[in-house]
């Protein structure tokens, strides 16, 4: 059995969330669970059972209660949640309406920012008006190409008040990508900076807007936040007014939050679009809504005494989950901006400053400041951190270590992991259980996971495609512009019908955790063998003088060789002995199979805008075909890299 990194103390546990929850159980159903695993067995095998629980336990806000949990819960999809209530997603993040700080705003260049609860509502209600006095009504589309700043979820919160669906996308995607996104959907309304900053330099966004618009001719208005500058001139946006002047004047307004379904769409959001134009998910109010209360409260320990962060962009899911904070009443730290700018300490010394005791970010950016030899546990009070969050890639070994060596050794490290598709984790953090080396401390609850071999077993212990066999409710409610359902049937359920199909490749283990080895349409397969590309990230990521790597598979000789892509530190070069070193950590720590048949030096590796690697496009470029959206990706110009490289020859 593995040895812990961490273990709660009895005081954790017992001040827990997740403990006061099995103490309700058992008061209100008479259930009394032995541990954390005997509870996940109910909540995946009683399942209307658990999310109504859930529904009560975290006071969901509805005018009208529901008629039934679920129906046709054999059915995936298909299946129908809290038929028959009315409720208002943004009425349940606005439930609290005091002097207590609800959002604090640290751009780059700035200083911090803050508004409570009470001029929180005030400003969504006088926004919310002037969205109405528009004309804005239910099912409209309002758009935002924005920094993660306060007005953005005010925004977001007026938009959703109504019954309009909400979308936005980083204002560093170019114009091709935000019209991928945007053209689809046709918003009415759009939202944007006037520019953004990012490591010490800003950008502006009007011009890239004016060409967005000339594409866009649904947008009836444009709503711009001044940001970089106090009075930007938009003179030349049609249709565009500042966002202090769009607020409607009064004060003391109530908001009118429409009453509506369960499934009423509230957010449009976009896959990766790395291998064509961006499928837009629609997800739903009410899902959306009691999944993250469930994430947030029993598996985040999220409390109103809490201070979350999470460093995201507007394009990326963390961004939504963050939000959803508001409905436990925490205060939510955003930033926008470099994480190494002035310094690689900047979002370390945020946390300091601002008593952060929920610290998200990315799997890259914790590798990234244990390659930079940062030391934030000596170098900052992060006293009050009590969690870790990390997702966007698996989480290595090594970060694990040096996050318990150098940033605290008293926390939860809650690696997370689930996605757009789903607006929430399939796997994630457990104040209560032990943390292990490499794992996602446990499956969520309510969200039946299972690790399937080729011939569709469950299987633990050993390596599987993800597969969830039991319906959620934060499962897309469809795809835009998908009126026979065909492409959501192909992105998730045709491999194996009625089994929602995610395609990552994990293992459940021993302890009832769970280890992810990267995307299995990423998989590799020397001769035959199917290897997890996070497998071999590991390894590299113990070589100081590599900073970055990309692995992929190439077509070779009717089999598949892997080719390792590294990126190496200032003044190395890959010597004879340093390519060796590399392949004899990966074969000593591995397998024969996962040595790469070459290592060959970049200068870039393409990431999305969200931070993650793209191994597709690379595998599509070597093999000499088109990658068909490069507006997807943070550094396109990366690909040229990969181009007739003459190492692929032989």
């Amino acid at each position: 059995m593995k040895k812990p990194l961490w273990t709660p103390s009895a005081e954790r546990i017992a001040g827990a969330n997740l403990t006061r929850y099995r103490g309700y159980l058992k008061e209100k159903n008479g259930l009394d669970f032995t541990g954390y695993d005997d509870l996940y067995r109910w909540s995946v095998t009683e399942t209307a059972d658990f999310w109504e629980s859930i529904w009560n336990y975290c006071g969901v806000t509805a005018s009208k209660p529901f008629d039934r949990v679920l129906e046709d819960g054999d059915r995936m999809p298909g299946a129908k949640w809290f038929t028959g209530a009315r409720l208002n997603f943004a009425q349940n993040l606005l439930r609290f309406r005091d002097d207590r700080s609800a959002l604090v705003f640290k751009g780059e260049q700035q200083e911090a920012v803050r508004i409570t609860y009470a001029e929180l509502y005030d400003q969504v209600a006088r926004l919310a008006k002037s969205l109405r006095d528009l004309g804005v009504t239910a099912g409209d589309r309002v758009s935002g190409f924005v920094p993660n700043m306060i007005e953005t979820i005010v925004a977001m919160l007026a938009t959703t008040s109504i019954g309009a669906i909400w979308s936005s996308c980083s204002p560093d995607f170019g114009i091709k990508g935000v019209l991928d996104r945007f053209g689809q959907i046709e918003p009415k309304v759009v939202f944007t900076a006037n520019g953004y900053a990012y490591n010490g330099k800003t950008f502006d966004s009007l011009e890239r807007v004016r060409d967005i618009l000339n594409s866009l001719p649904s947008v009836e208005k444009v709503v711009v936040i001044p940001y970089t500058e106090p009075k930007p001139d938009i003179g030349s946006i049609n249709n565009s007014v500042l966002f202090g002047d769009f607020l409607a004047s009064e004060s003391g307004l109530e908001i009118d939050f429409a009453q509506l379904p369960f499934d009423h769409p509230l957010y449009i959001m976009y896959s990766s679009g790395t291998t064509g134009v961006p499928k837009c998910i629609v997800h739903g109010a009410g899902g959306t809504l009691i999944q993250h209360l469930k994430e947030h409260v029993l598996h985040g320990d999220l409390t109103r005494d809490d201070t979350l962060f999470y460093f995201t962009t507007c394009g990326w899911m963390m961004w939504n989950w963050l939000v959803s904070g508001l409905a436990v009443g925490a205060t939510l730290v955003l930033f926008d901006g470099s994480p190494f700018y002035p310094d690689g300490g900047v979002l370390f010394k945020l946390a300091e400053e601002e008593g952060i005791t929920i610290f998200g970010t990315s799997a890259k950016y914790l590798a990234s400041v244990q390659k930079a030899e940062i030391r934030p546990g000596t170098d900052y009070d992060l006293t009050k951190i009590k969690t870790i969050c990390s997702t966007g890639s698996p989480l290595s070994a090594e970060s694990f270590e040096f996050v318990y060596r150098e940033i605290k050794e008293d926390l939860d490290l809650a690696s997370i992991s689930g996605g757009t598709d789903i607006i929430s984790c399939f796997a994630l953090g457990n104040p209560v259980l032990p943390v292990y080396s490499e794992e996602l401390q446990c499956r969520g609850l309510g969200m039946r996971v299972e690790a399937w071999d080729d011939d569709g077993n469950p299987v633990l212990n050993q390596q599987g495609e993800l597969v969830c066999t039991k319906p959620f409710p934060s499962m897309p409610i469809y795809f835009w512009n998908d009126p026979d359902n065909e492409k959501y049937l192909d992105a998730y359920f045709r491999t194996y019908p009625g089994i929602w199909h995610h395609g990552d490749y994990i293992m459940i283990t021993e302890t009832g955790g769970v280890i992810f080895y990267g995307r299995s349409d990423a998989t590799l397969n020397p001769g035959g063998v199917r290897i997890g590309t996070a497998e071999i990230y590991r390894q590299v990521e113990t070589i100081a003088e590599v900073k970055d790597s990309l692995v992929i598979g190439q077509n070779w000789e009717d089999d598949v060789r892997v080719i390792l892509f590294v990126i190496l530190a200032e003044g190395v070069e890959l010597t004879e002995e340093l390519e060796k070193r590399i392949t004899t950590t990966i074969r000593k720590n591995t397998t024969p199979r996962h040595v790469p048949a070459k290592v060959i030096p970049v200068s870039d590796i393409p990431y999305t805008i969200s931070g993650k690697k793209v191994e597709l496009a690379v595998r599509k470029v070597i093999h000499g075909q088109p990658v068909t959206n490069k507006d997807a990706l943070a550094n396109p110009q990366a690909l040229d890299n990969f181009r007739d490289l003459p190492q692929l020859q032989n």
